[in-house]
C-alpha cells in the first residue's frame, strides 16, 4: 500500500508541475505582445497556484493546480509614439512579464518535474524488487 501511496503522491506532483510549465510557456510566448488599441491593456501575467488535498483512497497527500490567478505587477510602459498602441503622451503598455524570472520558475518547475519522476522510477524499482525477492 505504501507504493500505491507514493505513486500517487509523484504522479500529483507529475501532473501539477506539467500544469505549471505550460502557464509559463504561455507567460514566456506573451512576454512581447502589444495591446491591440491604443491604450489598451496589454497580456497579464498569469501565476499558477496549488493545493493540498487526501486521496480517500490511498490517503496519500496530493498537490492539485488551483486556479491560475493575473499577477497585479504594473505594466511596462516604453515610449514609441509611432505604434498604432500608443495613448495620447505615445507611451505604449507592455506585458508585466519578466524573462529571467519565468525562466527560473521554468528551470525550478523542470527540477521539481525530474524529482517525481526519480520517485515514480525508484518505486517501480523497488516493487519489482519486492516481486522478485518474493518469488525466490
Amino acid at each position: 500500500m505504501d507504493f500505491l501511496k507514493s505513486l500517487t503522491t509523484a504522479a500529483s506532483g507529475l501532473k501539477a508541475q506539467s500544469s505549471r510549465m505550460r502557464v509559463i510557456a504561455e507567460n514566456i510566448a506573451n512576454a512581447e505582445s502589444a495591446p491591440t488599441s491604443p491604450g489598451g491593456e496589454p497580456y497579464r501575467r498569469k501565476i499558477p497556484t496549488f493545493t493540498q488535498q487526501i486521496d480517500r483512497e490511498t490517503g496519500a497527500s496530493l498537490v492539485e493546480t488551483g486556479r491560475v490567478r493575473r499577477d497585479s505587477a504594473p505594466f511596462r510602459v516604453k515610449h514609441d509614439p509611432g505604434n498604432p498602441a500608443a495613448n495620447a503622451k505615445g507611451d505604449v503598455s507592455l506585458p508585466n512579464v519578466n524573462g529571467l524570472i519565468e525562466n527560473m520558475d521554468m528551470r525550478e518547475a523542470q527540477r521539481s518535474y525530474e524529482a517525481n519522476l526519480n520517485m515514480v522510477t525508484a518505486t517501480r524499482r523497488m516493487v519489482a524488487k519486492t516481486l522478485e525477492i518474493l518469488k525466490a
